[in-house]
């Protein structure tokens, strides 16, 4: 009974810091079906990881809430502005040819992808369960 307990608290805490590419807007850095893993503003537990007032740099790929998007999306931060005191990010696809539509505040970050060596943490294709379930 233990082993399952924990079994189901590993599975909260992992699933809680996985998000599932649904388009092929961030290719080749990684595609649609993979699941790249993200350290949260704030997780479901209520524990604050990073801080994307201060801790979001450019070339950092966040996932965000998008004001022309739906679903969170999961973008690369090309440049931060300063406007009237108030800070910004130019948010932009690597497979894109045009910025995002909407200059982002960091209130619409909810997290940011890991890296290890400067290389994305990214689990390849097992996300397409998700897509397909979820009809995107």
């Amino acid at each position: 009974m233990t082993s399952y307990a924990i079994i189901i608290i590993v599975a909260v805490l992992l699933s809680s810091h996985l998000s599932v590419v649904v388009s092929g807007s961030m290719e080749p850095a990684f595609y649609r079906g993979d699941i790249v893993a993200t350290e949260n503003v704030q997780t479901y537990y209520g524990v604050h990881e990073f801080d994307p007032y201060n801790d979001v740099k450019v070339g950092d790929v966040v996932v965000y809430n998008a004001e022309w998007y739906p679903e969170p999306v999961i973008h690369r931060v090309i440049g931060i502005e300063d406007i009237n005191g108030s800070k910004y990010y130019l948010i932009k696809g690597d497979n894109n040819n045009v910025a995002d539509p909407y200059l982002v505040t960091p209130d619409q970050i909810r997290a940011k992808v890991i890296t290890i060596n400067n290389s994305l943490l990214v689990i390849p294709k097992i996300g397409y369960i998700t897509i397909w379930f979820r009809g995107l």
